[in-house]
């Protein structure tokens, strides 16, 4: 079986070489570890009086999570082994969805809906 293209179809469960080297069980294990470790501070941080004293819990909380969120998308849907145009797309897919919820919540706060409470005794005549 092959492509138009020229390319063969390689059977499931043989050996193929795609120019890169697949990542390990051991590096899986090792990238559960860094993410159980980064939840474990995460939880200690907010068990910290001074983070949330001073505001600094909601921005470390976050930055944590997009560091949790980079590591497994990297590693676990395979973006760090893919061609970088793939990794792009979805860095610029992510990257508008994050920019519209921000402006959606500026547009919000800045520019606040006033529903009207009495229209039924406006309408009255």
């Amino acid at each position: 079986m092959s492509y138009a293209s020229g390319q063969s179809v390689v059977p499931h469960g043989e050996e193929h070489d795609e120019g890169h080297a697949h990542p390990t069980e051991l590096t899986y294990v090792k990238v559960a570890a860094v993410l159980a470790m980064i939840t474990v501070i995460e939880v200690a941080i907010y068990y910290i009086q001074w983070f949330h004293d001073s505001g600094v819990l909601v921005p470390a909380l976050l930055v944590f999570s997009a560091i949790k969120f980079a590591t497994v998308v990297s590693y676990f849907m395979h973006l760090k082994f893919d061609p970088r145009l793939l990794s792009w797309t979805f860095i610029f897919g992510v990257s508008f969805g994050a920019a519209l919820i921000l402006s959606f919540i500026a547009l919000f706060h800045y520019h606040p809906i006033t529903y009207a409470t009495n229209f039924l005794v406006d309408a009255v005549p």
